[in-house]
């Protein structure tokens, strides 16, 4: 009989396994040993215990040795530590900043500028609207926000460099009142913060908020919050005209006081007396002075001051009817706007490459960390670019501006940017936003040929009547000029003549939003309208000679955008090279983005020789140089443009009236300026003053060499733009929104003078380009000017 199988008892679910010895009487076996893994983890969470203890240990020595500290902390005593930056131009001589052989154009004396306030002499207004907006934990924190640094510790440790943002109000003060600090690492951060914790101990919530209100840069040289009450909001006096009197924190505007010097009365104090609307606009720029600045980004600006005011509504800062009577409130305008005086030769392009800086570094660093900064501003090319304004605008009427740009570097080697700074500060180069007339029609031009639009194509030069997309029933009309029409013309008569017909019907078959974004790659900041108007330059905010000369380069250049890391934005035009000092060695290495084939970039450029060879722009030629570049003019002579240049340099000239669109009509000898009158006229002036210097130089020199970069380093090797046509439809950059204006040439595009007919002159020797863009043979002849 077989032998029943033996039965295996269960473990008890209550008891835990039970052992069972089997048939042969072997023990169990006994357990495995711990995996490798688990000591592994083990250990690493050893290490990372102490780890967390020796930080604290770190951070608790750290504390109380940077208590000592805290008396350089004073606004008083930063404020006598100062020591200015130093401005110098670009050139040969100034290669080492030696200050015995390389002049200074400005001093950077942001202490000049700047009255320091107690804190019965700042508006509660304001006081609200910077705790709602930077730090609505203020009255009850202790001056750290761990979260913030773990925050910042975890970036550090991800993006392995300083992580900015998130630390409360008293560590931003301490921050600001330091020494010019080169190294924003971690370790850095945790002495802020620990400087935080022991001055939240030793001064009141008031004083450091107040302290704090002096320290801050709000843009336009305004450096403190009084000097920002003064210039945005004040009746413009200067803080160096009460020089003579002392304010009740002890410093007087120009160090040292005069012992018997009388006090000044608070009552004067214009930060005392913010609105609600005022005090949020100030609030609102604290974070980025330049990108919410009300000359040049109204419309941000208003959008943040907005966005403060709901805060403190929010918070209960402000009642209703405060917070609804604020927003119908306006921003301060050019005209209300009175920035302090500049301590400099050029203070337009010192205003604006000061911005820039700010961008780049923190105010105590630009204002008092004693700098050596060599900008790119040539003052033999300055002098000329005022000179060339001055000997044809003198007397006239309308001002102009005008902006060169180094081709090689996408330096600014000139800037003019209106005719007085100290009486009218606005820079008219960099925040004039005007419209563009035809001088838009080169960025159609060169999204045409990407397409592989042929030149020598025949296009209809009559009146015109277009459907606008998205709204039925509603036409785009365009004719040219006292009805002066080509006929049949090629796109090499239809652009040396301007035709406002065929350059709109152009326009709209390459698409209005393709445009827009090629004139982004190409160097254009502002956001361009996309509606038909588009195409004869009726655009809502208009656009700065700054980044139309910017944005040719990239013509002048072939196709190549010349774009600089020390840019605030990694692609504007850059105003300084090399910044030198309190740890700091930076250089600027540009480097070049392909936007489009160089086929394009040569063929365009020929086309645009032709403008000036039989065109609109005859008057900006320069002997035998070769010159190209586009007239424009606005309906009714409002705004007036040259751009254009040679192999070297790019010019961008815009003439016209500066505070309002006013018609100039009989400005120019009795006539009406046009794009070809004053503007083209002041860039051959200043092209003949340049052609003339840069043969002296490499006279000088005893070679043909060009030295417009000299002191500079070369750009690196061409990158490719991901979004470099032909591939301009991928969907990484969203185009511009239509803003649905109607722009200045919507039934009546533009009001130009017609130019000399291009005569029989045979075509240009340009090169044979490959596909997209075919090859050029002779321009075909045509009679009439119809644009600007």
């Amino acid at each position: 009989m077989q032998e029943p199988p033996t039965s295996i008892i269960q473990p008890s679910p209550t008891h835990g396994p039970r052992f069972v010895r089997g048939d042969n009487g072997a023990p169990p076996e006994p357990p495995k040993p711990p995996k490798p893994k688990l000591k592994k983890l083990r250990l690493a969470l050893v290490v990372f215990g102490l780890s967390i203890l020796a930080l604290i240990s770190t951070v608790f020595g750290m504390l109380m040795a940077v208590a000592s500290d805290l008396p350089t902390l004073d606004n008083q005593a930063e404020y006598r530590a100062a020591e200015n930056s130093v401005l110098y131009p670009h050139g040969p001589e100034c290669q080492k900043l030696d200050p015995a052989e390389c002049p200074q154009i400005a001093k950077l004396t942001g202490n000049l500028n700047r009255i320091l306030v107690n804190e019965g002499e700042v508006s509660p207004n304001l006081k609200n609207a910077v705790i709602a907006i930077e730090d609505r934990r203020f009255y009850s924190h202790e001056g750290v926000d761990y979260t913030g640094i773990a925050r910042a510790l975890w970036q550090d440790v991800l993006r392995r460099k300083a992580a900015q943002g998130g630390s409360t109000i008293t560590q931003q003060f301490v921050k600001n009142a330091l020494s010019a600090q080169s190294d924003r690492s971690v370790f850095q951060k945790l002495r802020e913060a620990a400087l935080a914790y022991h001055l939240e101990r030793k001064w009141s919530k008031e004083k450091i908020l107040t302290q704090y209100l002096n320290t801050v840069y709000f843009g336009n040289g305004a450096y403190g919050v009084e000097a920002a009450a003064r210039t945005y909001f004040g009746d413009g006096d200067e803080p160096d005209e009460r020089a003579s009197t002392a304010d009740q924190a002890g410093v007087t505007v120009q160090p040292p006081p005069a012992p018997e010097a009388e006090q000044q009365d608070p009552d004067v104090r214009e930060s005392r007396i913010l609105s609600p609307a005022e005090a949020a606009l100030l609030a609102g720029m604290i974070s980025s002075p330049s990108m919410y600045d009300p000359l040049e980004h109204p419309t941000a600006a208003r959008q943040r001051r907005d966005l403060v005011l709901s805060r403190m509504l929010d918070q209960k800062l402000i009642t209703p009817a405060e917070y609804r009577d604020a927003l119908r409130q306006s921003v301060p305008d050019e005209d209300q706007v009175d920035p302090p005086d500049v301590d400099s030769d050029q203070p337009y392009f010192t205003s604006w490459v000061t911005g820039q800086l700010l961008d780049h570094y923190q105010p105590a660093q630009v204002f008092s960390g004693g700098l050596q900064i060599k900008t790119t501003v040539d003052p033999e090319l300055q002098a000329a670019a005022e000179q060339a304004i001055a000997g044809r605008l003198a007397g006239i009427g309308p001002s102009a501006s005008l902006v060169a740009i180094d081709n090689d570097t996408g330096q600014v080697r000139a800037m003019v940017g209106g005719p007085d700074f100290n009486a009218r500060p606005f820079n008219l180069a960099t925040n004039g936003h005007r419209q563009p007339g035809s001088a838009i029609k080169p960025f159609i031009l060169a999204r045409a040929l990407a397409d592989g639009v042929d030149p020598n194509s025949s296009w209809a030069s009559q009146p015109k009547v277009f459907p606008v997309p998205g709204s039925p029933g509603e036409k785009f009309s365009v004719s040219n000029y006292e009805d002066s029409y080509l006929g049949t013309a090629s796109l090499w008569s239809a652009t040396a003549a301007s035709d406002n017909s065929v350059f709109a019907e152009l326009g709209l078959k390459a698409g209005t939003k393709r445009i827009a974004r090629l004139a982004r790659r190409m160097g254009i900041r502002t956001k361009l309208s996309t509606n038909p108007a588009m195409t004869l330059g009726g655009l809502e905010q208009g656009v700065t000679p700054l980044e139309m000369a910017y944005a040719y380069s990239t013509i002048a250049n072939e196709g190549e955008r010349v774009v600089s890391p020390l840019a605030p934005d990694g692609v504007s035009p850059i105003g300084f090279a090399e910044v030198k000092g309190r740890g700091f060695d930076d250089t600027n290495k540009p480097r070049r983005v392909r936007v489009f084939s160089p086929e394009v970039g040569e063929l365009a450029k020929e086309m645009l020789h032709l403008v000036v060879t039989s065109g609109t722009g005859k008057a900006a030629q320069v002997g035998d140089e070769y010159i190209w570049g586009k007239t424009g003019t606005t309906e009714n002579y409002g705004d007036a443009w040259f751009v254009g240049g040679n192999d070297e340099m790019t010019v961008a000239v815009w003439v016209g009236y500066a505070d309002k669109v006013q018609p100039m009509e009989s400005e120019h000898a009795g006539g009406p300026v046009a794009g070809g009158t004053f503007p083209a006229e002041i860039f051959h002036d200043f092209m003949s003053a340049w052609i003339e210097m840069r043969d002296a130089r490499r006279a000088a020199r005893g070679d043909d060499e060009d030295t417009t970069t000299e002191g500079t380093v070369a750009p690196s090797a061409p990158t490719i733009d991901p979004n470099a046509v032909p591939d301009a439809e991928r969907p990484t950059e969203p185009a511009p929104r239509n803003q649905g204006d109607q722009g200045n040439g919507q039934d009546q595009p533009e009001a130009t003078p017609a130019p000399d007919a291009p005569g029989e002159t045979p075509a240009p020797e340009a090169p044979t380009p490959v596909e997209p863009a075919p090859a050029p043979t002779q321009p075909p002849t045509g009679g009439g000017g119809t644009g600007g």
